[in-house]
């Protein structure tokens, strides 16, 4: 094993569910994810995110604070995954970290990832990369998805059209033409209003397999209003996040109703397919085979609709390209971070609309 290829992807995304590490080797321009770790985020740290995407009154100094809490969360995921592999820290190239977001406003110009970098490097002695996506928007993106760039590198076929669906908190597609530029955008939510609705009515953090989802049904005038949302029609270049897709953005559509309960989730587990399928037929060619990846591919309800929708056409997941449904984000920053510390660019211009490519990354030297 090639020890300078060795580095180390964090990532913790709009779910605010925890941690996913992963150790990577990316010699020869391959990605083999050679061990993970997950760790849960302690029930007040995730209700203390969740308040600073909103402001909040003194969120200046709790948002610093917020972020050295989850510096020593990501330092002790990797120094436990490290230990577990009989690793040692000098021989993990960087890690990349993405970072905690709390607002993603590529509109006024800004994004915010938080996780205190330098305090990671100094309680890991492993040099971080880390705010990847503050580079793009200065150059007139979005700022993401920044992980179609590691799709095309690792999963790219040069005989077929490919699309990758990460369903996290929002779902993105990648589309990964067998000729021409990749395109990548967020088509909406993915998991997190289904999590918010599993957690106000059962207080559970999300809807396992889709199980309760299963025992509703449909209400086709609420998927038909919420459909309506003038996002989906947005042409790519687009990012969304909780700025948009929150528990306000669901109630302003169940006002005045009294659906059950049950029926909503069954309703929003649709929806995601639903936007999913759509954005693929407006906005991406030919597709011969999709690949899920991320929480929503563990939910069999949300996995049976795409199935319908997307009729002969194939439907997997990144498990059979080699990297597992868990993980491809996590490995993916690690590949970021590759890319930074080699000076090389990892933005894709089609996919995030900047000026050309950049290279991404803030480094915190071990």
């Amino acid at each position: 094993m090639h020890s300078a290829q060795l580095f180390i992807g964090i990532m913790s995304g709009t779910s605010l569910d925890g941690i996913d590490v992963a150790l990577c080797d990316l010699k020869n321009h391959q990605c083999q994810v050679i061990a993970t770790h997950f760790l849960a985020y302690p029930q007040a740290l995730k209700t203390q995110l969740l308040q600073l995407h909103t402001a909040t009154e003194n969120e200046l100094e709790t948002t610093v604070l917020t972020a050295n809490e989850l510096a020593f969360l990501y330092a002790k995921a990797v120094n436990s995954l490290l230990e577990k592999q009989n690793i040692k820290a000098e021989a993990i190239t960087a890690i990349g970290c993405h970072g905690q977001t709390i607002r993603h406003r590529p509109e006024l110009g800004f994004t915010v990832q938080i996780g205190n970098a330098a305090l990671l490097a100094e309680l890991t002695n492993i040099t971080v990369v880390s705010d990847f996506r503050s580079r793009d928007i200065a150059a007139g993106g979005q700022g993401a998805p920044l992980v179609p760039a590691f799709h095309q590198a690792i999963f790219a076929a040069s005989q077929s059209n490919r699309a990758l669906i990460n369903i996290g908190g929002i779902a993105n597609i990648t589309y990964l033409a067998k000729s021409g530029e990749v395109l990548g955008f967020d088509s909406g939510p993915g998991n997190m209003l289904l999590d918010a609705w599993t957690k106000q009515h059962l207080g559970k953090d999300y809807d396992a397999n889709g199980a309760w989802a299963t025992t509703g049904e449909v209400i086709e005038p609420l998927l038909l209003k919420m459909l309506a949302e003038p996002y989906f029609a947005l042409p790519p270049p687009k990012s969304t996040g909780r700025d948009l897709f929150n528990d306000a953005w669901l109630a302003q559509h169940l006002a005045q109703s009294d659906y059950r309960p049950q029926d909503v989730a069954c309703t929003l587990v649709l929806l995601t397919a639903r936007t999913i399928h759509d954005a693929l037929a407006r906005f991406c060619g030919d597709v011969n085979s999709v690949y899920l990846c991320g929480g929503g591919a563990h939910n069999a309800l949300l996995t049976q609709h795409l199935k319908q929708l997307l009729g002969s056409t194939q439907l997997s997941n990144t498990t059979e390209l080699g990297v597992g449904v868990d993980w491809v984000e996590a490995a993916a920053f690690a590949w970021l971070a590759k890319q930074t510390i080699g000076h090389k660019p990892s933005n894709l211009p089609a996919v995030t609309g900047a000026k050309g490519l950049r290279v991404l990354g803030a480094i915190y030297s071990a």
